[in-house]
């Protein structure tokens, strides 16, 4: 709510689209039985500690329910009367938010790991698919049809993210170890191969060209689409230019990553210093994006988080885990501090604001 203010006060957003938002204020998710829920994120009971309720679902007795893991669920940039969800069943579903029902189905010949639409571009519909074959698949939700294929990695896509800047460049990241800008509209496609040796290495060593040693299975753009984050199994974290693809050498130390298949990990917008947020292990380790300084780690599920999403205007971070739980992370504005005496407390405006982050307990 906070960013959708400053840009109406600015005149950069359309106050009914600030509206709309405090009026919907509902989040999708996706299980591993198939099973995608509806949820009313608003805190009617004014408590600090709250459970958010399911107000629909698609379950298991849906005719068009999906039937292995849901991967990814996105509602339609645009309108949230429309969303996307992609599976292990190998399909990508286009949904009718108020009948529930499907609206188009994209069959594909590989498992689905991930799919994105981009959150910005206004001149086209395309859906970046990434499955366990070496082409990444673009679905025109227009024609109903893919309209492109992208040519260039090796192995599985993990993980595909649209610039939050410009329209048409897509990146990707693939278990060759590389990842991939594209400019979609190009014949040839790829931009840039980013190198984590910024092209310092011999083209004969086996890591040349490369971004990390090991499956690259997440990426994401910062906020303004200047940087790119990327993570690997070789527990690295990586911050790179996305204009000229440089690797920054900004580092983050060791970012345990045992995910066999995409992570799914998020940056802040409109904190004060920005923050990723990465699943590690049972917890979320939070870092700062530019200097790579651990902050701290969260910790309030039982077992492997698998995902996490910033959501700006709201400055909250929602958490999914295998422990069938969903969590809702806030800032805490003030923390208590001794008096002089140690006897009484009193609190201050917490230095850190987006730093000391508590946990709001919703259950997925």
């Amino acid at each position: 709510m906070l960013g959708f203010l400053s840009a109406r006060q600015t005149g950069l957003e359309d106050p009914l689209r600030l509206r709309r938002a405090e009026s919907t204020r509902s989040m999708l998710s996706g299980g591993s039985d198939g099973v995608i829920v509806l949820y009313d994120l608003e805190n009617s009971s004014r408590q600090s500690y709250y459970t958010c309720k399911a107000v629909c679902s698609i379950g298991r007795d849906h005719p068009d329910v999906h039937r292995y893991s849901v991967e990814t669920v996105q509602w339609y940039p645009h309108d949230t009367g429309m969303f996307t969800s992609s599976s292990f069943d190998k399909t990508l579903k286009v949904w009718d938010t108020n009948t529930l029902q499907t609206a188009d189905v994209f069959n594909f010949e590989e498992t689905v790991y991930s799919h994105h639409m981009s959150p910005v571009s206004t001149k086209h519909c395309l859906v970046a698919v990434g499955t366990r074959g070496p082409k990444v698949q673009l679905c025109d939700l227009k024609s109903g049809s893919c309209s492109h294929i992208l040519q260039g990695h090796r192995q599985e896509i993990l993980a595909v993210s649209w610039s939050p800047r410009y329209d048409y460049i897509l990146a990707t990241a693939s278990a060759d170890s590389r990842v991939k800008l594209w400019d979609v509209r190009r014949a040839s496609g790829c931009l840039i191969t980013l190198d984590q040796h910024n092209g310092k290495k011999s083209q004969a060593v086996e890591s040349a060209n490369t971004a990390h040693n090991g499956k690259v299975n997440g990426l994401c753009f910062t906020s303004d689409g200047l940087h790119l984050l990327t993570v690997g199994t070789d527990n690295r974290m990586r911050l790179w230019n996305s204009s000229n693809g440089e690797n920054t050498l900004v580092n983050y130390g060791k970012v345990c990553n045992n995910s066999k298949k995409g992570l799914k990990f998020t940056v802040s917008c409109g904190c004060s210093s920005e923050f990723v947020f990465v699943p590690y292990g049972s917890t979320i380790a939070v870092y700062t994006v530019y200097l790579g300084e651990q902050i701290t780690m969260l910790k309030g599920h039982y077992k492997t988080v698998d995902c996490c999403v910033f959501q700006s205007n709201f400055q909250e971070l929602y958490s999914g885990s295998r422990d069938c739980n969903i969590l809702a992370w806030v800032p805490s504005l003030y923390e208590p501090v001794p008096d002089d005496d140690e006897t009484t407390t009193k609190s201050q405006l917490n230095p850190a604001f987006e730093d000391a982050w508590s946990s709001s307990d919703e259950e997925g």
